[in-house]
């Protein structure tokens, strides 16, 4: 356990939890060799128990043998760089959540087809880029008994550092891909697909018919626009959630919490 007390800002090594931007840790000219940053010892500890390696952990000193005792344990010989609270915000450029940060090895992308498996309720995530949302969609994945998810390309990254927070690690128990067919392709494996949106088409969310599909992947769309036309006209069902006070629509990561309560398998 090579514990190494910080001084400067400077220390080689430390790149990783300072310098890198989220595209430079996903590592998109060798994705094999990307990264992600997990923040706080609850969501450290379910990546752990998911089977994420560690590369270094950022620990302020009092919680090396604190609340981080058991996380520098399983951690092995990775660097564990330590330091005061001030100079890791320094280092950072944010007051760490529960003092400790861990650099994580990012996943091998599984394909459509291993995520769609063995699925009976799946979310596709398209367009979606708030990191909040997306932390928010996963817990509620995870919550509410959603299989999968699948994003669009020009989604959000769901290991972003702050969406990996939201999901209170939730983004570690749900199986997850990126989707770069056309929606419709997942008919291919036997889903019907449900667009949540709000047309005169639209059928309500609790209409009888959802509940006797088999396997059902429901869409949400981007925070301001909505789903696009095209991915609309092409779902099995267009679906709107009943709402009163003349209210049209609830923010994305409510409306995907509703939607997977009332459609669950």
């Amino acid at each position: 356990m090579p514990v190494i007390e910080l001084h400067d800002l400077n220390h080689p090594g430390t790149a990783v939890f300072s310098h890198l931007t989220e595209s430079q840790l996903r590592s998109r000219v060798d994705p094999a060799k990307g990264l992600f940053i997990a923040e706080s010892p609850k969501v450290i500890r379910v990546a752990l128990k998911a089977g994420y390696e560690p590369t270094a952990l950022l620990c302020e000193k009092k919680h090396i043998n604190g609340d981080a005792a058991d996380i520098v344990k399983q951690c092995g010989d990775i660097p564990i760089f330590t330091g005061e609270r001030k100079l890791l915000a320094d280092l950072t450029g944010y007051t760490l959540t529960r003092g400790v940060l861990c650099a994580m090895r990012r996943p091998q992308e599984k394909s459509v087809g291993e995520i769609c498996e063995g699925s009976h309720r799946i979310v596709v995530i398209d367009g979606v880029v708030d990191t909040t949302n997306i932390g928010a969609i996963f817990r509620s994945a995870a919550a509410l008994g959603i299989d999968a998810v699948l994003l669009t390309r020009n989604s959000c990254d769901p290991l972003n550092r702050r969406a990996v927070r939201v999901s209170m690690g939730s983004v570690f128990l749900v199986p997850w891909t990126w989707l770069d067919a056309p929606i419709s392709s997942l008919h291919d494996y036997g889903f019907r697909t449900v667009a949540m949106a709000l047309t005169s088409k639209s059928i309500p969310l609790d209409a009888p018919v959802l509940k006797t599909v088999s396997r059902l992947a429901i869409i949400m769309g981007t925070e301001g626009d909505g789903l696009p036309q095209e991915t609309i006209t092409s779902a099995d069902y267009v679906v709107r959630i009943p709402m009163s006070h003349e209210v049209d629509s609830l923010n994305v990561a409510a409306a995907a919490a509703v939607a997977f309560w009332e459609l669950r398998h």
